[in-house]
């Protein structure tokens, strides 16, 4: 009976010793987050890296007879709040559930695209196959973009976003919004 005691006062320590050392971990990593956003300016222009997967996309799905327009960059958070009102205080159906400074697009790395008919007209519909190949192009744009890094909105499981491509970099929306970016390179 004494062995067992003194294993599970050893294993409740080192229980106690693991959860300090982590809440630790997870003070030092926000405060170093903190303090590396505090003077990162916010973008303009998408970051480099998103610009030029993007031109590829648009290249290699018109080497396979599918035209995309690219729909949306970057966003300011007034823009982003006015998307978010769209279908709750004003007309039109509700096109996103981010408010300013939630979405991936407010920080330059986010794109949206639609497709585009050989009369020049936006087609909306997933189901689509402009090229006849018995697939459809909004899927076939969405895999190449994957194959090119994007994540697809798509593939999202509570607001599923078809026309949107992000590329995040391994942060998290709290990452860029306390002024940490991504680098350039």
């Amino acid at each position: 009976m004494k062995g067992s005691t003194g294993t599970l006062v050893i294993w409740i320590i080192l229980i106690i010793f693991l959860v300090i050392l982590f809440f630790l971990y997870n003070q030092l990593e926000d405060e170093d987050y903190l303090h590396l956003g505090t003077n990162a300016p916010m973008p303009t222009e998408l970051h480099p890296i998103v610009e030029e997967r993007k031109n590829i996309l648009v290249e290699q799905v018109s080497d396979i007879n599918i035209n995309i327009v690219i729909t949306e960059e970057i966003r300011t958070f007034e823009e982003q709040d006015q998307l978010y009102e769209q279908g709750r205080t004003t007309d039109g159906n509700i096109v996103t559930n981010a408010r300013g400074g939630e979405s991936y697009h407010n920080y330059g790395l986010a794109i949206d695209y639609a497709l585009e008919n050989e009369a020049a007209k936006i087609i909306w519909d997933v189901q689509y196959d402009g090229n006849n190949n018995g697939k459809s192009d909004w899927f076939e744009v969405a895999d190449i973009a994957k194959e090119l890094g994007f994540e697809w909105g798509g593939d999202f499981r509570n607001f599923r976003d078809y026309p949107h491509l992000q590329m995040t970099f391994d942060l998290s929306l709290r990452q860029l919004q306390s002024g940490i970016r991504p680098s350039s390179q």
